[in-house]
């Protein structure tokens, strides 16, 4: 079938994509945007600076879709090009205007930091946060037993299991509840 256009089914075989169309687009940052986003990271060490340089790698293929040619190079060795670029620029940008701290007592004037009641709405928050993190058998059991006092004796029957098995899921749940603040940057 010499002369013929490619099919979309080949292209994709091929790790080629319309890059034109929001749907090659989405196929090219499912088979390509983690690794970006990895080699983003370990440039920058920035997870927020690797999203927006992932995010401007496949901004950038947009705009430029009709220069990328797939006998010079794959789509991956372009994209990562286009990286590599965008990196450099994201280092320049970081370079060029560097972050000022402001002095504490502006931070203060900004948002006071001494209301017990905003304390205990961003608690409640993280804790909820870090329970959904948790598997659904550890969380109930905590929330039974600590957030509403119920016996575990109470729990298990209404659970249908031992009482030993509430008092194990209280333990673990505990265990990957510190686990999940840690991970939140949380001391609990």
């Amino acid at each position: 079938m010499r002369g013929l256009p490619r099919t979309r089914s080949a292209d994709a075989r091929r790790g080629t994509h319309d890059l034109r169309h929001e749907a090659g687009v989405r196929a090219a940052y499912d088979e390509h945007g983690a690794e970006l986003y990895r080699f983003a990271l370990r440039q920058l060490d920035d997870e927020g600076a690797a999203r927006d340089v992932v995010q401007e790698v496949f901004l950038r293929a947009w705009r430029s879709a009709d220069r990328f040619d797939p006998n010079v190079a794959s789509l991956r060795v372009w994209l990562f090009a286009i990286a590599r670029n965008a990196v450099i620029d994201e280092g320049r940008r970081t370079a060029a205007r560097p972050s000022t701290p402001q002095p504490m007592e502006v931070l203060h004037s900004i948002a006071p930091a001494d209301d017990p009641a905003h304390d205990a709405a961003i608690a409640s928050w993280l804790v909820e946060e870090a329970l959904t993190r948790i598997r659904p058998e550890h969380r109930t059991a905590l929330v039974e037993s600590y957030l509403r006092g119920r016996p575990y004796a109470e729990i298990a029957a209404e659970q249908g299991v031992p009482v030993g098995t509430v008092r194990s899921r209280v333990f673990y749940g505990l265990k990957a509840l510190r686990l999940a603040m840690e991970e939140m940057g949380i001391e609990p």
